[in-house]
């Protein structure tokens, strides 16, 4: 009665079978990592967030990748803005989702080491090779507080780092990089401004710590699929069995009976 599952057909339904339980078995985990990953990293920028402000040199130093621990991190800093070397990075969106420009402009401490500072998000110009309209920072000596973030990487970003930009336009913030530009000691990583004067770029949000995503969703979602294809195997050989003795019975009583 089974002998049909050695058919070319059969073999080919069941081999596709037996191939995905295990991929979707293996999809299923690879949400369930994605939203502890997500989970701890929720926990780890409320820690981050809540934790008291300390003066930036105690996190990073010149030539120091920040250890994820740190990021998010309240620091502060006493210095003064370098609005001579200051850039724009490009293609940076804010609350709204608009396409524009985050202004990263050097902060220089006390004992002349540089701290980068992402002052927030302005608008593009209509020439987008052309440097946006910027409020310039305040002058003077002053202490600032901020986010402490780590420098970013196309690995890491998924941005590519573009040669040929116009003039004080770069595709990521790196403290490398502008260390090499500036010739001087660039803390490792950079700072996102919490703390803006009145006249300022748009200031960027507090990276978002409540959501946790669909992921354990689609977890679960994966595991019943997984479920569903030996259910699904069993229900279609039944089916095929059932029509083939449906079929032998029609057969027979369609045999002309002998005179």
């Amino acid at each position: 009665m089974y002998r049909f599952l050695l058919t070319r057909q059969w073999v080919l339904v069941t081999l596709l079978a037996l191939v995905l339980i295990p991929v979707m078995i293996e999809l299923g985990f690879w949400q369930l990592h994605r939203h502890q990953a997500r989970v701890a990293q929720n926990a780890l920028i409320a820690k981050s967030l809540d934790a008291k402000p300390v003066p930036v040199e105690e996190l990073t130093a010149p030539g120091e990748t920040l250890p994820r621990e740190d990021y998010w991190r309240q620091v502060t800093a006493t210095g003064r803005f370098d609005a001579e070397h200051e850039v724009v990075v490009r293609r940076r969106t804010n609350s709204d989702d608009r396409v524009g420009f985050h202004v990263l402009t050097p902060f220089v401490l006390e004992d002349g080491k540089v701290l980068l500072v992402n002052r927030g998000w302005v608008p593009a110009a209509a020439d987008q090779k052309a440097f946006p309209k910027v409020p310039p920072p305040p002058s003077g000596e002053r202490t600032v507080t901020g986010r402490l973030m780590a420098s970013q990487t196309t690995d890491a970003s998924g941005i590519k780092d573009l040669k040929g930009l116009p003039d004080r336009q770069v595709m990521l913030i790196s403290s490398e990089q502008q260390a090499q530009l500036l010739n001087k000691q660039v803390l490792g990583g950079y700072i996102e401004l919490t703390d803006p004067e009145t006249d300022s770029p748009e200031q960027i949000p507090a990276p978002d710590h409540d959501s946790i995503g669909n992921h354990f969703a689609y977890a679960i979602q994966w595991w019943l699929f997984t479920a569903a294809v030996p259910v699904g195997w069993i229900f279609l050989v039944r089916r095929e069995v059932r029509e083939r003795l449906e079929r032998a019975d029609s057969e027979e009583q369609a045999e002309p009976v002998p005179a």
